[in-house]
């Protein structure tokens, strides 16, 4: 095993210096000693367990408000106060990893996560409950960074792609199973036991972490470096305003009508301003919280543009196809969950193959390859999806959708480290988690309110039809009045109860088309990604040693 004194000796006076060797394991990876199989299945459980909290809470909101004798409206900020501590830490836990050191830094997540969730399962009220659930987002917000940066540290160029794979089924399948699991324990059980199943995994992987995860020499070494660099406190102040506002405004507009609201239009201000001065400043300040001057790497920029729209795709569509099974076709929210499962399951069994091929052909065609699919298949369910489905055309519709997803993670975060050098692995980290977390909220907020303008749209259409002067409303009308005459009911009831009858159906075949429109829109938006990535470099052969 390479140790730090493979960086070279200095020149001496008056001699050119010569260019330093890197250190031997930054080609072939830093794993102390440990499998480093082992070490990625380690760090993927507690990642895993905090995506999956992302999800699996919000089946349980109803239950929330009940329990703690709260609205429904009030019970949604325990997911908003997540995501605003969430957001804030995901960019600057870069800076953190680097300043206390990744292992610790990535060991107080784990120990917060968990305590936090401990907490949030005991919480009385509704006021302590979202207190911890910022505590909890806060410890949350750095695991999916750090477990990246290690596994990129951990393992050679030429197997990072399998490496990513793993990480990728913990991304890809917690959103999947997340409100199966919590409508199955909420159903059963109790909402606080989607907190308290987090406590068993969190100390496993404490102990765990703290037995078979190191630093590499060169994050040892920046660590005595960044400590004695004056933390950049107007930085921090101003990303941490921004996101968090920025997450308010996406969670809360649409039930706050967008800018008709007061509160949303004012927290967007101070979102954007704050966002914009925090740009300007970071790209002056000589020792930035975030690195942004790394995304004049045009393959940088690009992969975190397709980030954020993979972000936007999958949780989008996973929070489409559940949500029109359940309002238009009378599902629960476990059987719901249940169609989307046998997509995690194609995720799994597709990204090991992926993996290899990252190593084996131009990471530019996977990446056209996923988009193209994960397009189509959106398309294709925008021309397919009706009431009349059954279950098993809903699961065929998402495994065929989950087949372009699969190609699409590992190939992007590829993409993102191709000629980075290792000492800013951490920083490349947070940035492409904060896209695809970011993407995911814009996602959920685009479609949740497309749905809403455009039922709306569809809604009049239709009811410019529905008069007494056209004759298939009329006809559709009397039929449903005289069935009506038949089982009992008067003329005058038959014909107000038949009227009733058509408007749920219009309202029905209104949102139906919303939906539609939705996953149209989707498709459109994944599709224009497939050019895009002709704008990165092509890979180099995988074996060559990052940052070369």
């Amino acid at each position: 095993m390479s140790s730090s004194r493979e960086h070279g000796a200095p020149a001496g006076r008056g001699v050119p210096a010569a260019p330093q060797k890197q250190p031997d394991y930054f080609a072939t990876g830093w794993t102390g000693g440990r499998n480093p199989w082992l070490i990625a299945l380690i760090v993927t459980m507690a990642t895993f367990m905090e995506i999956l909290d992302t999800s699996i809470a919000n089946v349980s909101l109803p239950h929330i408000a009940g329990n703690l004798s709260v609205s429904q409206d009030e019970s949604t900020w325990v997911l908003t106060s997540y995501l605003v501590s969430n957001a804030v830490v995901l960019p600057i836990s870069g800076w953190m990893s680097s300043r206390i050191g990744r292992k610790r830094f990535y060991m107080t997540c784990v120990a917060l996560f968990t305590a936090a969730s401990f907490l949030c399962g005991v919480a009385p009220n509704l006021g302590w409950l979202i207190f911890f659930r910022v505590l909890q987002g806060v410890g949350g917000g750095g695991l999916g960074p750090s477990e990246q940066a290690i596994l990129v540290d951990t393992f050679p160029p030429h197997k990072r792609g399998m490496a990513m794979a793993v990480y990728g089924m913990a991304v890809v399948l917690a959103p999947a199973i997340g409100p199966t699991l919590g409508g199955f324990i909420t159903d059963n059980f109790s909402w606080r036991w989607v907190f308290f199943i987090n406590i068993p995994v969190g100390l496993l992987s404490l102990l765990l972490s703290g037995r078979v995860v190191s630093d590499p020499p060169h994050l040892r070494e920046g660590k005595a470096q960044a400590r004695s660099i004056r933390i950049d406190w107007v930085g921090l102040g101003l990303i941490a305003t921004g996101l968090g506002c920025l997450e308010v405004v996406l969670d809360k507009g649409l039930e706050d009508d967008w800018f008709h609201s007061t509160f949303i239009a004012e927290f967007t201000i101070v979102a954007v301003v704050a966002l914009v001065s925090f740009v300007f400043w970071e790209l002056w300040h000589e020792n930035p919280i975030v690195d942004l001057r790394m995304f004049k790497r045009r393959s940088f920029a690009v992969a975190n543009a397709m980030m954020l729209m993979l972000g936007v795709a999958l949780f989008g569509s996973t929070v489409l196809l559940p949500q029109y099974l359940q309002v238009l076709m009378g599902y629960s929210a476990q059987q719901s969950g249940m169609a989307l499962s046998p997509g995690g399951l194609v995720v799994i069994a597709l990204l090991p193959l992926v993996g290899v091929l990252v190593s084996k052909v131009d990471t530019r065609l996977l990446v056209a390859f996923g988009f193209a699919v994960l397009s189509g298949s959106m398309f294709y369910m925008s021309r397919t999806i009706n009431l009349q489905m059954d279950f098993a055309t809903a699961v065929e519709l998402r495994a065929l959708q989950s087949v372009g997803m699969a190609f699409l993670f590992v190939p992007i975060q590829t993409i993102a480290y191709a000629g980075v050098p290792p000492q800013k692995n951490n920083q490349v980290s947070g940035i492409m988690n904060l896209s695809r977390n970011m993407g995911g909220d814009i996602g959920i907020a685009f479609v949740t309110t497309l749905i809403g303008i455009r039922a709306q749209a569809h809604q009049a259409n239709l009811a410019s039809h529905a008069t007494a002067y056209d004759p298939a409303y009329e006809a559709r009308l009397h039929s449903i009045a005289h069935s009506l005459e038949h089982v009992g009911s008067t003329s005058f009831e038959a014909a107000r109860q038949a009227t009733g009858a058509m408007y749920r159906q219009l309202v029905q075949q209104a949102t139906q088309l919303a939906y539609l429109d939705a996953f149209a829109t989707l498709a459109a938006a994944t599709a224009l990604m497939v050019p895009l990535v002709w704008l990165t470099t092509r890979s180099r052969r995988a074996a060559a040693p990052a940052g070369h």
